[in-house]
């Protein structure tokens, strides 16, 4: 549908940030004002600590209102990237927000180039208390930090950063045409409700149909995403980390380590990921799957069809391990506050996503599919995310509110295992509790395996662009399809295009941010296990946990919360219980 076709009541009311365009336009104008005060505390940081405080109180109020003014232009752009308003305003946004980076280069630099003890000292008066934690986290990232010459060109490339993931999503979400299959519109949407029907035949041509749009414009998204990785690398060097990786853990304070154990311990786990595939197979009268039977569910014949308020209803229900307070903000958040915006219309972003800030409700976009039960999911998940938000929120000042995205996935991935728990405890039979059993285990292979799958591949690409190696289709192409034969085993067939999934992947463009969906479910199983089968103890822990937001490193945090991310355990406890799920499927249904 066209985006003014909506009911009202089915999308995000976003008065919170901002009423209108009028009203959008006059806080635009502000905020610019204050952009254009930035230089002023340029050279007097270290005079004193009341220097030091009155830039710091400016910094806090200009990011505060910038967050406002810039979601809001975000979010509108992001429901309808076709409505030329929405894209002048995102612009309009964007061009003063990199003005005020450019005017506003001087700032860490010298602040570093402060006496540390001098700070530290300032730190102890009490009017800084909500900026010490911040403080401390910035005065750690010292060493990467540049010359204020060096910043401001940093600043001034700014525009330019972003720009290949913009064209990608604008080409992905907004040019692309997948056609028709049967006289209905294919979309991203619709494809994943196309790709896990019965019919074999309308799998396959959905499957073709819709990669041959990426075989068409395959050049273009590799030359996109080659910017993208060379932007990444730029960086890197640029702030003097060893590698791009490095430099991508380095702010949430992640060992390498973490990351590469994380694809070790996934490649222990190849046997039963295999049997899994082989065990789908068997259930299809294969010998052998192709790549358009791996999303059919493992269980046919059950229904899986939910209204949004049913949906809601579901949840309500599922989330209540996490008390009272949780159930009620999330449940009035996803009905009556209107914290959603609930289904597909043209030119809307695909898939969904969780963006909350200090101003405003934590707002959730999604593509609502009542005959997809992944939409049930997909609604909790975010949930999760909000959810993360709206307690750090409240119970952080905005200067530690912005929790790491290594620790959000935490949050949704506990949603969705509440919600597995729930249906399955409440399964009417065997073939209930199958299907549920099956819609876990296909879950967790897109969470713990693919997510590592993709980021093995973000690893490999940039260590090949890292050596001075062109990133070309063909190398894309065949790095893809060596992880794809390694991960799938040998019970798939895979198409001449199959290894063109790796070109229509967004997050691609936020380089090593897949990894965190695979530890974000394997510290979430483990949390969940705890909180299920414990008290209020273990329960108020993980509430701790959503309200200590930026407060801490995200290793820590989830440490207090019950699990040591640093170590392997997690992952293998993952993928044991992956295993564990997988032996109980195959005893009901006797393979």
């Amino acid at each position: 549908m066209e985006r003014k076709e909506q009911r009202i009541e089915d999308t995000w009311d976003l008065s919170g940030l901002v009423k209108d365009g009028k009203e959008w336009e006059k806080a635009m104008k502000k905020l610019s004002a204050m952009f254009r005060k930035a230089s002023s505390f340029k050279g007097h940081l270290g005079d004193d600590s009341d220097s030091l405080y009155k830039a710091l109180e400016y910094y806090k109020t200009v990011s505060m209102e910038a967050e406002r003014v810039g979601n809001w232009a975000f979010l509108m752009y992001e429901t309808d990237g076709t409505d030329s308003e929405n894209m002048r305003r995102l612009g309009t946004y964007e061009a003063a927000a990199a003005d005020f980076s450019a005017r506003f280069s001087y700032f860490t630099p010298e602040l570093m180039a402060i006496d540390e003890k001098n700070i530290r000292t300032w730190m102890k008066e009490s009017r800084f208390r909500e900026y010490r934690i911040w403080m401390k986290k910035l005065l750690r990232e010292k060493a990467h930090v540049l010359s204020e010459k060096e910043e401001h060109l940093m600043s001034l490339f700014s525009p330019v950063s972003g720009q290949s993931q913009k064209a990608f999503m604008d080409l992905n979400n907004s040019d692309l045409d997948f056609g028709e299959i049967d006289g209905e519109k294919l979309t991203h949407s619709s494809y994943a409700t196309f790709i896990r029907r019965k019919d074999e035949n309308l799998r396959e041509r959905a499957y073709n149909q819709y990669y041959k749009a990426y075989d068409e414009h395959k050049h273009t998204i590799a030359d996109l995403y080659a910017a993208s990785v060379q932007e990444d690398i730029f960086t890197s060097k640029a702030r003097g980390y060893k590698s791009s990786i490095e430099a991508a853990l380095f702010q949430d304070k992640i060992p390498v380590s973490v990351y590469t154990s994380l694809i070790d311990t996934v490649h222990e786990a190849f046997p039963v990921l295999h049997e899994y595939y082989r065990v789908k197979a068997k259930i299809l009268g294969k010998e052998k799957l192709h790549h358009w039977d791996c999303y059919v569910p493992m269980v046919d014949g059950i229904k899986s069809h939910h209204t949004y308020d049913e949906a809601v209803a579901l949840i309500n229900e599922a989330v209540k391990p996490l008390g009272d307070e949780y159930r009620s903000v999330l449940i009035s958040g996803l009905t009556k506050d209107r914290w959603v915006d609930r289904y597909e219309n043209k030119g809307k972003r695909s898939g969904a996503f969780s963006a909350g800030g200090y101003t405003g409700e934590p707002y959730i976009l999604t593509n609502f599919e009542e005959d997809v039960l992944d939409s049930v999911f997909t609604l909790i998940h975010e949930g999760g995310h909000s959810m993360h938000t709206w307690y750090s929120v409240h119970n952080n000042p905005y200067m530690n509110y912005n929790y790491s995205i290594f620790e959000a996935e935490t949050a949704s991935t506990f949603n969705e295992n509440l919600l597995s728990d729930y249906l399955m405890k409440h399964a009417a039979n065997k073939d209930e509790e199958a299907y549920i059993i099956g819609k876990n285990l296909d879950d967790e292979v897109a969470t713990l395996f693919r997510q590592t799958m993709f980021a093995e591949y973000e690893l490999n690409i940039h260590r090949i662009a890292e050596k001075n190696q062109p990133i070309t289709l063909d190398v894309l192409r065949k790095e893809y399809r060596k992880l794809l034969e390694s991960y799938f085993g040998d019970a798939m067939i895979f198409e001449d295009v199959s290894d063109l999934e790796g070109l229509r992947v967004p997050h691609f463009y936020n380089a090593f941010y897949c990894y965190k969906y695979a530890t974000g479910l394997s510290a979430s199983i483990a949390l969940s296990e705890r909180v299920l089968s414990g008290g209020e103890k273990e329960r108020e822990e993980y509430i701790s946990f959503l309200k200590s937001g930026g407060s801490k490193y995200p290793i820590e945090s989830l440490k207090k919360a019950g699990v040591d991310m640093s170590t392997p355990a997690p992952v293998k406890a993952a993928t044991e219980h992956f295993g564990e799920l997988l032996t109980r499927f195959r005893e009901i249904r006797g393979l």
